[in-house]
């Protein structure tokens, strides 16, 4: 049993090393086990008015700890709501739910990585949020309310720089687009590289604080990256970002798939696709 409590314990601290590394709460750590150490001293050499008042700050440590750390403590509870048994529970039920199957439907991904490309070539920005299993109430609610099919002509509409949904983040759940102008929490991880802009910058505390994927087109490169855990995979092509969509969808078999009448659709969507881009660069140029 002590060797299962070490082994606990050293499990625990590692994953809160993980969840403070590069960031501000690092420092702010070492500030505290500063002052605790400080406190051991003066109260071992016996220095009363000092140790009383260092003393007072140790009694309300827990409620320090909590106020200080609480997007850490955050992270923490959600990293551990993602090992429970309650989504495997769910999927078993469901399982035996052919009604709810059919009402969840999966994803159509082929016209939001049509609106990337063409995005990516007029290097407008854009922000896009995938969520499977939650509806994530509190950032739909921080934007405007569309609940609309997923549609690439909608998505380059709401992300046209003459928009005035443009800035900020569409949120997609269960193949809709829920919302859009969405405001979405700025990582403060100080490890993260300088050229990185506060779109990067937000679609990354968003997949800290969340399960989601995140899409993003830079506005100054045209570059197209996806975000998830945290971690960015940038200079993606569509093919990569469509399996890295595919592979977060596949978690829960959500992912529609494309039959020979969609094909033909995408193909068309496609061929609209390459000639809005078309046109865009020859109002650019005209401009």
């Amino acid at each position: 049993m002590d060797i299962i409590d070490i082994l606990l314990v050293a499990f625990l601290l590692y994953q809160l090393y993980k969840l403070m590394h590069g960031s501000v709460a690092v420092k702010i750590f070492l500030g505290i086990l500063s002052l605790y150490l400080f406190y051991l001293v003066v109260r071992a050499a016996q220095m009363e008015l000092l140790s009383t008042i260092l003393g007072q700050f140790m009694g309300v440590g827990v409620l320090a700890t909590i106020v200080l750390f609480q997007q850490e403590i955050r992270k923490f509870l959600l990293m551990i709501g993602k090992t429970t048994s309650l989504k495997s529970g769910e999927s078993f039920f469901r399982s035996f739910s052919i009604w709810r199957k059919q009402e969840e439907g999966g994803f159509i991904i082929s016209p939001v990585i049509d609106a990337m490309k063409i995005m990516s070539g007029t290097n407008t920005g854009a922000l896009i949020v995938f969520t499977r299993d939650s509806q994530l109430k509190f950032y739909v609610d921080s934007g405007d309310f569309i609940d609309a099919e997923i549609s690439s002509r909608l998505l380059l509409s709401i992300f046209n720089k003459y928009s005035p949904l443009h800035d900020g983040a569409v949120i997609i759940y269960k193949n809709r687009i829920r919302a859009a102008r969405c405001i979405l929490p700025v990582s403060e991880n100080d490890s993260l590289p300088a050229q990185y802009g506060l779109r990067h910058r937000a679609a990354v505390g968003m997949s800290e604080l969340t399960d989601t994927l995140i899409l993003v087109v830079s506005e100054e490169t045209g570059e197209m990256s996806v975000t998830r855990n945290g971690m960015v995979d940038r200079n993606l092509s569509g093919m990569e970002i469509r399996q890295k969509v595919n592979e977060y969808l596949l978690e829960t078999d959500m992912v529609k798939p494309e039959d020979e009448g969609e094909k033909g659709e995408n193909k068309e969507t496609t061929k609209e696709a390459e000639a809005m881009l078309a046109y865009a660069k020859q109002a650019e140029e005209s401009a």
